[in-house]
């Protein structure tokens, strides 16, 4: 759809040109976060909220096998974060697939990934404040639930406002909190299972296989498993946009990449073992909160205090990230001439604020619907995001089949990350994701998600392709990756 930006745009800073100093990325971001907040990003980024709390929907649309449908989720995540990793490591760049989807396929393609993304974890902001919010008024309930969903986003907000070390060490600390939370929860499982604690038996198989066998509701409560789970790993990709603002983004770019199989087996596939194992999955109290539900089996004080505390921690870091996600989206596209200019620009800092305040006003306008029109516009808001994640896989992967080629034809040296097996991992990757986003219009569960979602996509994309015809973009470099 016509030529393509160069890979690294002129970005001005505050209202005038980058300074190109050494601390800063050639997007002319600020290059603030180090090695430790890019760790803890990429291993806490795959825990969010939805793996404490929704996993329990889970577990009772599948039974046991919901492990089955965990593993073929995390399958694809890792195989589309290979494809991201490759892209990333040879171009590291602000806006990440919606940069890459621009080169590779077109404005029109970068355009409409680039605004759906920004839009999901808009609406993202709104669900994590509210979230937030409840577990903050059932503490203290003098201070009315709008009030607390306020203050966490004005907290929040300024923090990615003052620069992006200080987004990347609140980042750190929430990750952290959840890494060691999980493992703990791992690690105490695991002990039960095998009987150590005293007072305790080793529980065998009798819950993986009891209640009506490992697939109790047949092999088809396999794919309902995978339309649940599947948006809980949407996250995971945050890191390749955040690399651009580190010193050595390849590096970051490479070491979270090959960390990816590691952090989905332990963390989501090992936990949720844990859970199917010790306690029956058509127990009333698991589809209500499966970690609470065990650590109470356990006879463990306070749990419902920890967990709270774990949850916040867990719907604050989505909500930090959330926020940091969506103004570099937003940063990206108005680089790119996609978004309005002011979007574009930094400020001494070297933060993109303009973004920030235009992703958080929107994420306000989001809260204050939860609260007046839950089951109506905000509802709409959910259902039209909810198959965004299917969306941005799908445009990686057919991103990374156009962009090797040209890697591979121009500069092979910048491969220094590699898809498996391409193309033909890739072309099952793809299939895979076609087959799942049928499967959410077949069932009638997913399929008022998928087709407004369906929906938002062709409004997106007709305003890309207005935009592309109204306003070509001027003195366009040759097709850079």
């Amino acid at each position: 759809m016509g030529a393509h930006p160069p890979a690294s745009p002129a970005v001005p800073t505050a209202g005038q040109p980058g300074n190109g100093s050494a601390d800063r990325s050639p997007d002319g971001l600020q290059a603030g976060l180090k090695n430790r907040h890019l760790s803890m990003i990429a291993i806490g980024g795959v825990i969010g909220a939805g793996l404490f709390v929704g996993s329990g929907a889970g577990i009772k649309a599948a039974g046991p096998g919901i492990l089955l449908s965990y593993a073929l989720t995390g399958l694809l995540v890792v195989l589309v974060m290979r494809m991201l990793g490759e892209m990333a490591a040879a171009s590291p760049t602000s806006g990440s697939f919606s940069a890459y989807a621009d080169r590779a396929l077109g404005r029109w393609a970068g355009f409409t990934i680039g605004w759906l993304y920004w839009f999901f974890w808009s609406v993202v902001l709104a669900v994590e404040a509210t979230a937030a919010a409840a577990i903050l008024t059932g503490w203290i309930p003098a201070v009315p639930q709008w009030a607390w969903a306020l203050l966490v986003m004005i907290v929040l907000t300024g923090t990615n406002l003052v620069s992006v070390g200080s987004f990347g060490e609140f980042e750190f600390w929430f990750a952290g909190i959840k890494v060691v939370a999980i493992v703990i929860f791992i690690v105490v499982g695991a002990l039960a299972i095998f009987g150590l604690p005293p007072g305790h038996h080793a529980v065998g198989t009798a819950n993986l296989l009891g209640h009506g066998g490992f697939l109790p509701k047949g092999p088809g409560a396999i794919l309902s498993g995978m339309l649940l789970v599947v948006f809980s790993f949407m996250g995971s990709e945050i890191v390749t946009l955040a690399a651009s603002e580190s010193p050595n983004p390849v590096v970051a770019v490479r070491k979270a990449v090959n960390s990816v199989i590691w952090r989905i087996a332990l963390f989501y596939i090992g936990s949720i073992a844990v859970i199917v194992t010790l306690l029956p999955w058509d127990d009333p109290e698991v589809a209500k909160s499966p970690y609470v539900a065990v650590l109470k089996s356990l006879h463990i004080p306070y749990v419902d205090v920890v967990m709270d505390v774990v949850v916040l921690t867990a719907v604050l870091s989505c909500l930090n990230s959330g926020l940091y996600t969506a103004s570099r989206m937003a940063f990206s596209l108005g680089a790119r001439g996609d978004a309005p200019k002011s979007f574009a620009t930094v400020n001494k800092g070297g933060v993109p604020a303009v973004a920030i305040w235009a992703s958080v006003a929107f994420g306000f306008i989001a809260t204050i619907f939860s609260y007046t029109s839950k089951d109506t516009i905000f509802q709409f808001l959910l259902n039209s995001s909810g198959a965004v994640a299917l969306f941005v896989w799908l445009v990686i992967c057919v991103s990374q089949l156009r962009m090797r080629r040209v890697l591979e034809r121009e500069t092979p040296e910048r491969l220094t990350v590699r898809m498996w097996l391409y193309p033909w991992l890739t072309y099952a990757t793809i299939a895979l994701i076609v087959f799942v986003v049928g499967y959410m219009f077949y069932d009638k569960d997913g399929r008022e998600q998928m087709v407004l979602s369906v929906v938002a996509a062709v409004v997106v994309l007709a305003a890309g392709l207005v935009l592309q015809r109204r306003r070509p973009r001027e003195a366009e470099a040759p097709e850079q990756v």
